[in-house]
C-alpha cells in the first residue's frame, strides 16, 4: 500500500543491466551511472535499506576488465551504494541470450511486432540459443542471486524484466523461504501471442515467473493477460477476483504498479547550466511551433507513422509551412539486429523525402538528430508545443512523464492507446490510435491550435498525476505486497 513503511533491511536486485557501467579511458576504466528508468527508480530504494546487492551482466569491455580484476568478489559502487555482482558471461552464451532470444524474439512477441506470415522461424539455431543462451544466462543470474541471499539475514529478491523470466523459479528451488518479486517493464500480451514459442519454452516462461510471490506489471491489462496465460499455457485455475493462481503448492498473485520518474531530478536538470545552454540554442532556431519526439529507434515506437501523419498535416495545411518544426531526437537502438538497422534506414529515407517534399531554402520541416543527449532532450522537453508519443505498444513510456513535468509552454501530449502511460494520463492528453495516421494528423492539428486555457489545464493535470504517483508510491506498493504475499497468513 502506498506510504507503508518498508519491512525489510536487505534487498537483492537482478536485472540485465546494472546501476553503473564502465567505459575505457586513457587512465583506465571510468564508472558512470547506468541509463534507463529502472536505475532511477531503484536509486531511492537503496537509500532506504541497510544492505543492497545488484546482480547484473558485464556489458562493455571495460565492465569485463573491472570484473576480471576482482575475481569473484562483488564491486562496491561508492556513488550509488550498491554492492554489484557483475557477471562476466561467456560471450557466445550472452550473444545467444540477448541477440537471438531476448532481442528480438521475446521483445517482438510482447510488443506485437512479428509479421507471422514470414517471421519468426524457430530452427536449430534458436533451440541452441534457448538452451545455451537464455537458459544458461538465467541460471548464472540465479546462482549469483542465491549467493547473495545465503550471505546474510532476511532479504527480499526483486527480479526485473524479460531477460530473466526463468530466474524466480530457480531461486525458489534453492531458497524456498525467501520473498521473491518480479517486475515486467514491458507489455504482457494476450496468451495467443505466446504460441509463437515452442510449447516447452512458453511453459518455462510462465513456470519461471511463478517462482515469484508477486508478478508485477505496468498495467492491469498486462496483469490480467498474465493470469489468463497461466490458465491457457499451464492449465491452472485462476482466482479472477484476487488475480491469483495456485502453483506448486503456493499462491502467486499478479499486480500492477505504474512506474514513475524522479521529478526532483528532472526539475534540477532542467535548471542546470548545460540544459539552459542547449535550450538557448533551440530557442534561437525555433519557429512559431515545435513538435517533439524523443525515442529510441525501436520498431515499437512507431516513428514512421508519426512522420506520415505530419506529412498529412503539411499537405492539408500549407499555411503551417515555415511556422512549425518537428524535432526528432532519436537514439539508434540495437543496430546489430537486422530489423532495427533496416528501420533506422527507413527513418532516414522518410525524413529526407518529407524535407524534400515540403522544405524551403530557409526551412526544413523535420529536424532529425540521431543522438543520446539527456541535456538536449530536457531542453526540448521544456520547449515543445506538442509532444508525440504514438508507440505501437509500451510498458509505460517514461518520456511522456519526464516531459510534462518540465515543459514550460503548456505543451500538449499526444499519447498512444498502446502506451501504459495512457491509463494515467490519457484523460488529459489527446489519445491516438497508433495505426490510424488520419487520426494522428488530426491530433497534431488539434494540439497545435488548442486554446491556451485548455492547454494549460491539460498540462497541469498531467503534472499533478505524475507527482502523485511517484517513485516512492511505486516502490512501497510492491514491497508491501511481496512481504504480505509471502507471509504464512497470506
Amino acid at each position: 500500500m502506498p506510504g507503508a513503511s518498508r519491512p525489510l533491511a536487505r534487498v537483492v536486485v537482478a536485472s540485465h543491466r546494472g546501476p553503473v557501467e564502465f567505459s575505457q579511458e586513457e587512465d583506465g576504466p571510468v564508472v558512470r551511472r547506468g541509463s534507463g528508468g529502472l536505475v532511477t527508480a531503484l536509486t531511492q530504494l537503496r537509500k532506504e535499506v541497510r544492505d543492497g546487492a545488484w546482480v547484473c551482466a558485464a556489458i562493455t569491455d571495460a565492465d569485463r576488465q573491472v570484473v576480471g580484476g576482482t575475481g569473484s568478489s562483488p564491486i562496491i559502487d561508492e556513488a550509488s551504494g550498491w554492492r554489484l555482482r557483475m557477471l562476466d558471461l561467456d560471450q557466445a552464451s550472452h550473444t545467444r541470450f540477448y541477440g537471438m532470444i531476448a532481442n528480438p524474439l521475446l521483445w517482438f512477441i510482447q510488443h506485437g511486432l512479428w509479421s507471422l506470415s514470414d517471421a519468426p522461424d524457430i530452427g536449430h539455431d534458436e533451440y541452441l540459443a534457448w538452451d545455451e543462451g537464455y537458459a544458461r544466462v538465467n541460471a548464472a543470474f540465479a546462482e549469483a542471486v542465491i549467493a547473495e541471499v545465503t550471505d546474510g539475514g532476511p532479504v527480499v529478491v526483486m527480479v526485473h524484466d524479460y531477460h530473466l523470466y526463468l530466474v524466480p523459479a530457480l531461486v525458489r528451488a534453492q531458497c524456498p523461504d525467501v520473498p521473491v518479486h518480479f517486475f515486467c517493464h514491458i507489455p504482457w500480451p494476450h496468451p495467443d501471442a505466446w504460441r509463437v514459442l515452442p510449447a516447452t519454452w512458453r511453459e518455462a516462461v510462465f513456470a519461471g515467473l511463478l517462482g515469484s510471490d508477486v508478478v508485477g506489471f505496468q498495467t492491469e491489462r498486462s496483469a490480467r493477460n498474465f493470469i489468463e496465460g497461466c490458465e491457457q499455457v499451464l492449465g491452472l485455475v485462476a482466482d479472477w477476483r484476487e488475480l491469483a493462481v495456485e502453483f506448486a503448492g503456493r499462491r502467486v498473485i499478479a499486480r500492477w504498479y505504474p512506474i514513475s520518474v524522479d521529478v526532483a531530478y528532472f526539475e534540477a536538470l532542467a535548471a542546470s547550466d548545460g540544459v539552459l545552454a542547449k535550450e538557448a540554442e533551440l530557442e534561437a532556431g525555433r519557429r512559431e511551433k515545435l513538435i517533439l519526439r524523443v525515442d529510441r529507434t525501436d520498431l515499437s515506437k512507431n516513428i514512421l507513422r508519426g512522420f506520415r501523419a505530419y506529412d498529412v498535416v503539411l499537405e492539408r495545411r500549407p499555411d503551417l509551412r515555415e511556422r512549425v518544426t518537428f524535432l526528432a531526437l532519436l537514439q539508434p537502438s540495437r543496430q546489430d539486429v537486422r530489423e532495427y538497422a533496416e528501420y533506422l534506414d527507413a527513418i532516414r529515407r522518410t525524413v529526407a523525402d518529407l524535407n524534400l517534399k515540403h522544405g524551403t531554402p530557409d526551412w526544413q520541416p523535420v529536424d532529425l538528430r540521431l543522438v543520446d543527449d539527456i541535456e538536449l532532450a530536457v531542453a526540448a522537453y521544456k520547449q515543445y508545443d506538442v509532444l508525440m508519443v504514438n508507440a505501437i505498444a509500451d510498458g509505460m513510456n517514461l518520456v511522456a512523464k519526464e516531459a510534462v513535468v518540465v515543459n514550460a509552454r503548456d505543451g500538449v501530449l499526444l499519447l498512444s492507446e498502446g502506451a501504459g502511460a495512457e491509463v494515467e494520463l490519457g484523460h488529459f492528453a489527446i489519445s491516438v490510435n497508433p495505426f490510424d495516421i488520419e487520426q494522428q494528423a488530426a491530433a497534431l492539428w488539434d494540439g497545435l491550435t488548442m486554446e491556451a486555457d485548455e492547454r494549460r489545464g491539460r498540462q497541469e493535470a498531467c503534472v499533478a498525476v505524475v507527482r502523485r504517483n511517484d517513485l516512492r508510491r511505486w516502490l512501497d506498493a510492491q514491497l508491501a505486497d511481496v512481504v504480505q504475499a509471502h507471509s504464512p497468513e497470506a
